[in-house]
């Protein structure tokens, strides 16, 4: 293939984002990571476009920035999905992908493996296709038989031939596409910004929380974010920190069910559900110490956003988690609950490594995940046709 002309890096372009549910809003990685960079990308004199799903309510925090259609510069378009489990991405998906190959765009990006399996739509219109594998969706648990596994993967082959240019959010996923399919991919990670510190507020008289006085952990509660391995080896310990387990159901309403039956009537274990705004701002500000025991990752946000709150981390041995933290956090064995269990008894009782993780953690995270830095190498890719 003849190598195309590099556009000037002054040309404004018109960018259409497509794949999540709904922005703005936290509910998942994708949206947050949407509902912070397109507006970045607004502010430097690009049109972008995100396609959300009808049915989808914004996050409560953002929607006084919300006006006419607009959030921040991004034009909010809805786009028609059926309201059934499985179906609404799919039929999402679709229905953006027709849109956007008739629409005078420059870039299509596309957000996940699933929504990639639509990617060739707008190529057959000569349009620029970018995909972002923010992980490997079919190792999910939810995903892991039947259609959805089988969906997710016919995504990803399409994203790997089709697709003008893949980003990848760790360096375990790069090297998963070569060896797979033997395509060059780009690492560029998600970021971070640096937060408002609150006080415990809300969480003392909601659940009791002084503040530096729980371990806390905030995800989807589905099986890969390794939940239940945190609720056992909690119950192994003698500690007088409670556990704070903030997030909901992703589909996965029995997995929630075991969790709580886990926990028992033990009310030192609290469940907060789905938090966003100032609630989940005096979680993260207010922590002992952030607790991410995943099996599973593409690049956790939660674990970008805790470090920005200065708080010490304790994570599972996954690449996703130790290529963020470095030398900066305490990793256990992946999966090990006796060895996660004595890191978390080793914290409860040495304050003094915990002030000194928390020490260095804001700074650490906030300097190397800079969102600005994050949006210019997303916007030089999209100039750089090769």
């Amino acid at each position: 293939m003849a190598r195309k002309q590099k556009k000037s890096t002054n040309e404004k372009l018109n960018i259409a984002m497509l794949g999540h549910k709904v922005v703005p809003s936290r509910k998942g990685g994708v949206e947050l990571v949407l509902t912070t960079m397109t507006p970045l990308m607004a502010e430097r004199g690009h049109k972008v476009t995100c396609y959300n799903r009808t049915g989808e309510e914004f996050g409560e925090e953002y929607v006084a920035d919300v006006h006419d259609n607009f959030y921040k510069g991004v034009r909010l378009k809805k786009i028609f999905s059926i309201p059934v489990k499985g179906i609404s991405a799919m039929t999402s998906s679709l229905f953006s992908a027709l849109a956007v190959s008739f629409g005078k765009y420059d870039i299509i990006h596309f957000h996940a493996e699933g929504p990639g399996a639509t990617l060739w739509i707008p190529k057959l219109f000569g349009k620029r296709c970018i995909a972002t594998v923010h992980g490997l969706d079919w190792q999910r648990a939810k995903w892991k038989n039947g259609f959805g596994s089988k969906y997710i993967r016919f995504g990803e082959k399409v994203i790997a031939k089709h697709a003008d240019e893949i980003i990848v959010l760790s360096k375990n996923v790069q090297q998963y596409f070569m060896e797979t399919y033997g395509r060059k991919t780009v690492f560029i990670p998600n970021g971070v910004v640096r937060p408002e510190i609150r006080k415990a507020d809300i969480i003392k008289d909601k659940y009791g929380l002084a503040g530096n006085d729980y371990f806390c952990s905030l995800s989807r509660l589905t099986e890969e974010k390794g939940i239940h391995y945190l609720i056992e080896a909690y119950k192994k310990i003698n500690t007088n920190k409670k556990l704070v387990i903030a997030g909901d159901t992703s589909d996965t309403d029995d997995y929630v069910a075991s969790l709580k039956e886990m926990a028992g009537d033990n009310p030192n274990i609290i469940f907060t559900g789905f938090v966003q705004g100032e609630l989940l701002d005096e979680l993260y500000s207010n922590a002992y110490v952030y607790v991410l025991p995943s099996d599973l990752e593409g690049m956790p946000l939660s674990l970008l956003e805790a470090m920005s709150y200065g708080n010490a981390v304790l994570g599972s041995s996954i690449p996703e988690i130790t290529e963020v933290v470095e030398d900066k956090a305490v990793i256990f064995e992946k999966s090990n609950v006796d060895d996660l269990a004595t890191k978390l008894q080793l914290l409860s009782d040495d304050e003094s490594l915990v002030k000194k993780l928390k020490s260095e953690s804001a700074d650490y995270i906030c300097n190397k995940y800079n969102w600005d830095d994050i949006t210019d190498e997303t916007l030089k890719l999209y100039l750089d046709e090769n």
